[in-house]
């Protein structure tokens, strides 16, 4: 066991590295990320440190206090990095999305239903309040009702 330990080097401290980083996208914890830091570290102190201090046994002291220092830094600096951002209130609703957008009315709104055009997107659309939308009139889209725009004058 201890040939296994004296034969630590940068490749072997690289790959632990990866191995738990590997680990931690499976998991999630966001705990291991910190440990393959800390593995990462640990070949950057066994690479550039002189040869007199990068034993093997050095080799995993410094791992074991680049572990413990980084989990405490991931937990208290870099907390914010650990909470779940909730999702964005309009993706994958791209007729909320469209509220409040311009555009312009590519027909003739007939009996309050017609076709709207937004960028380079042409939408369903209905009238708002009543009002009579005639074909490149300016338009600006108020609610949305399923795949329905809701419209009015701009």
């Amino acid at each position: 066991m201890e040939q296994m330990f004296t034969e630590l080097t940068v490749w072997h401290w690289l790959a632990i590295g990866l191995v738990v980083f590997g680990v931690e996208m499976m998991t999630g914890t966001f705990d291991l990320l910190m440990v393959a830091v800390a593995a990462w570290l640990t070949a950057a102190f066994a690479y550039i440190a002189p040869d007199a201090i990068t034993a093997w046994q050095h080799q995993l002291v410094f791992f074991g206090i680049a572990s413990v220092v980084t989990i405490i830094l991931g937990r208290t600096v870099f907390a914010g990095m650990r909470k779940t951002v909730d999702e964005h209130p309009t993706l994958n609703k791209r007729m909320v999305a469209l509220i409040g957008r311009r555009g312009a009315a590519t027909e003739d709104f007939e009996a309050g239903i017609g076709q709207i055009k937004i960028g380079d997107t042409v939408w369903g659309a209905e009238v708002a309040a009543g009002e009579i939308i005639k074909a490149g009139d300016a338009i600006v889209v108020e609610s949305a009702r399923m795949t329905t725009a809701i419209v009015r004058k701009a």
